[in-house]
Parts: C-alpha cells; sequence; structure tokens
C-alpha cells in the first residue's frame, strides 16, 4: 500500500470513517459521498473530497474511477441497492467491498450460522439485503466487478458502545432468555477489510463478528462494573417499549461464526469478545 492509493466510500458513516482514517494514515487518499451539504461541509473541512449521492442524484464516474478500492456502505431502500444500480457497471476498481448485515440468515433460535448457511431473512429489512447481496454477486458474474461482502454484527466501537449508553444514562438491561447477539468492534472491521483490500477474492463473503455470542443484557451489566456505576432494572422483554426497529433485533436470535475470516484471511481479532472491547476503550 503506497501513498498513491485512493479509497472512495459510498456512504461516510461510521466504520466508512474509520477505515479511511486508517488508510490515511498510511498516505491513501479518500473521496465518498453523503447527503447533505452540511456533511460535505465537515468532510471538506477533513481533506475528504465528498459528492452528494442519492438514488435521484447520481454521480460523475469521474468522481470514482481510478479508485484502487470502492467500500460501499449505502444501504438499500424499496428499489434496491442505489449503487449498485447506477454505477455498478462502471467501476474499474481492484477492490469493491459491500457492507452487508448477518440479519441476512434471519432467525436460527439462537442455532450458528456460517456463510454456507442458507440466507433467509425475515425482516423486511433483512430481505432488502438479502436483494442488494444478489445484485453485487451479479455484477460480479456479468461484468467482473470484483465485490466482496461482509456481514457484519452489530458493531460497537469509540463513542458507540454500552459504556456510552451507560454514560449516558440511557442503557437498558432488557430479559428475554435465550436471546444473544454477535457483535463486532470497529477496529476489528477496519482490519478485515484492510487485509481484503490487499488480497482480494472476488465473490467471496465474509462473516465479520468476534468469538462470544452474548446476551445484551451481560453487556450492560459488564460496561456497569468497569464504570463503578449500579445496574439499571432487569426489565422483562413483554414489559418494554422498544422501537419497531429494536423490536426487530430481538426478533431474530443467532450465533455467527467468523472462522473464514481466520482462515483465509488471516485475520486474529484484536477484540475477540465484549469484554477485551470495552476494557479497552475504557482505558
Amino acid at each position: 500500500m503506497t501513498s498513491s492509493h485512493k479509497l472512495f466510500c459510498f456512504g461516510f458513516g461510521y466504520t466508512a470513517a474509520a477505515l479511511a482514517g486508517a488508510l490515511r494514515a498510511e498516505g491513501w487518499s479518500v473521496a465518498g459521498t453523503c447527503r447533505d451539504e452540511a456533511k460535505r461541509a465537515a468532510l471538506a473541512g477533513q481533506g475528504i473530497e465528498a459528492h452528494l449521492f442519492g438514488r435521484d442524484c447520481p454521480l460523475d464516474p469521474a468522481a470514482f474511477q481510478g479508485a484502487d478500492a470502492v467500500l460501499v456502505s449505502i444501504p438499500p431502500d424499496g428499489e434496491g441497492d442505489p449503487v449498485a444500480a447506477l454505477h455498478g457497471q462502471a467501476l474499474d476498481a481492484r477492490w469493491v467491498g459491500y457492507l452487508s448485515t448477518t440479519g441476512v440468515y434471519g432467525d436460527r433460535q439462537g442455532g450458528w450460522v456460517d456463510e454456507d448457511s442458507a440466507r433467509d431473512a425475515v425482516s423486511a429489512r433483512g430481505k432488502r439485503r438479502v436483494a442488494a447481496e444478489d445484485a453485487w454477486l451479479a455484477l460480479h458474474k456479468s461484468h467482473g466487478v470484483p465485490a466482496h461482502l461482509f456481514r457484519l454484527a452489530g458493531i460497537y466501537g469509540p463513542g458507540r458502545s454500552a459504556l456510552d449508553a451507560v454514560r449516558a444514562g440511557t442503557a437498558r438491561r432488557i430479559d428475554k432468555p435465550g436471546q444473544v447477539f454477535s457483535r463486532i468492534h470497529v477496529l476489528d472491521i477496519v482490519q478485515t477489510l484492510r487485509v481484503s483490500i490487499a488480497k482480494p477474492a472476488p465473490g467471496r463473503a465474509y462473516n465479520l463478528a468476534d468469538d462470544c455470542p452474548a446476551p445484551p443484557q451481560d453487556v450492560i451489566a459488564y460496561a456497569c462494573e468497569l464504570l463503578g456505576t449500579a445496574l439499571p432494572p432487569l426489565v422483562p422483554f413483554a414489559e418494554t417499549q422498544l422501537s419497531e426497529m429494536a423490536r426487530s433485533f430481538y426478533a431474530e436470535c443467532k450465533r455467527v461464526r467468523n472462522g473464514r475470516i481466520k482462515s483465509e484471511l488471516g485475520v486474529a481479532l484484536a477484540y475477540p469478545d465484549y469484554k477485551a472491547g470495552l476494557k479497552a476503550l475504557r482505558e
């Protein structure tokens, strides 16, 4: 990886910003898209060239042509994946990464899934992700687009963790017997993406999760322990008032295997479980 390399990000959210920061530290140039002028101005202030993009606002292909790596983190809408639809065939990068979700596997009632497990999404959001994955795989097969699928578990990291929820007083311990979630530290996402960029395997899918699926109330309890804060009350799931999106997360329960990123990419997780991740964030 040399200073002549360029990353283009369709969508500049939490994970894209983390990858961009890591690569810029090595001399990469970074450009990307956002949805409004305020975000574009903020990115420009960081030295990042940003373009407005949406289904009704496609890019001039010159914006992304010549990029070595393209990261796509924009979620699909009701019509599908806007990046694949509007610009997929024009991408000339040597690596294209699509950030999907483990929601494509649906509910397994606590069972394990790996990349060879059937995609059996139950939520509308999960079904859209399956369709988006298929769109990128179709572009790989029909036009040689070097698409890679990254199925992310719940993302946490600096400014976005159980520690932050406890500090803000918004943490809740919700008791739904048998419920577990898989999660992944953003820096382990970044290291996996960087290895993949250096070692492309177009058409491949990877699960990004740590080694320790766990009940969400346990994560909150450990964050309270680290901060020396009293535990919030344990509330039965049936008595909680959750948003429709949060309730949809609790409607699915699975444990996500991460063996492929280890065996094929040689990734050694910096934070193999939530305790390691939260302890590092606390220090």
